[in-house]
């Protein structure tokens, strides 16, 4: 079986003060146990991006609860209080990236792309800072691509060379994050033979993914 590791070891990968991009939509599709023994190791300084914090108790909101993030990159923290009041006290710095360009920007760092144009956030505060070009007559914001020192999925399945498959709304942001982590650890459901999932059914092929965590016990 490709790289596999309990979640323990998976966690004592990740380093303080690591990158770490971690799929999900308010917890939809995050690698719970992985999230999990983070908090049990308590590594911290965190940068983490992703869609949103999901709730207390629940994905990043974990991580939150345990103060082990200081910055996050997401496009809202509106489900979960905790990030608000942190945010507020100064203990996480927040940038708020529209949902859409949040997405693009990873794409662009997966792909190796030098970043997106793109009309949302013309005139608001996300413009500001930001380099504006033009092109055919048209205003366009130039954001940065995204990468990470870890990218850390929920799958539905995975097969013993890595190839990964999602269920329904947990593929959300899985997929593109697989691309832009340096190093790319996958929780999932269940670990099947190759040849169960099939070839359409790949989402990650397995050449993206450098760690799969061992079985649920």
């Amino acid at each position: 079986m490709k790289g596999a590791l309990s979640p323990d070891a998976a966690a004592a990968l990740i380093p303080e003060g690591a990158s770490v991009m971690i799929g999900g939509f308010m917890a939809v599709g995050s690698p719970e146990r992985l999230i999990d023994a983070m908090v049990a190791r308590g590594t911290g300084g965190l940068t983490v991006i992703a869609n949103d914090t999901a709730m207390p108790g629940k994905g990043i909101g974990k991580l939150i609860t345990a103060g082990l993030v200081s910055r996050l990159i997401v496009s809202h923290i509106g489900l979960n209080p905790e990030t608000q009041a942190r945010m507020i006290a100064g203990e996480i710095d927040c940038e708020l990236v529209p949902q859409g360009t949040l997405v693009e920007r990873i794409r662009a760092g997966g792909m190796g792309l030098g970043g997106v144009l793109t009309p949302t956030g013309l005139a608001t505060e996300v413009e500001d800072g930001k380099q504006v070009i033009e092109v055919e007559g048209k205003r366009y914001l130039v954001e940065t691509p995204l990468k990470a020192d870890f990218s850390l999925i929920g799958a539905w399945q995975a097969d013993y060379v890595g190839n990964l498959s999602y269920l329904l709304t947990a593929q959300n942001f899985n997929p593109v994050m697989a691309l832009a982590g340096k190093t790319v650890i996958a929780e999932a459901e269940s670990i099947v033979p190759v040849g169960v999932i099939p070839p359409d059914g790949v989402k990650t092929p397995g050449v993206l993914v450098d760690h799969l965590l061992v079985r649920a016990a």
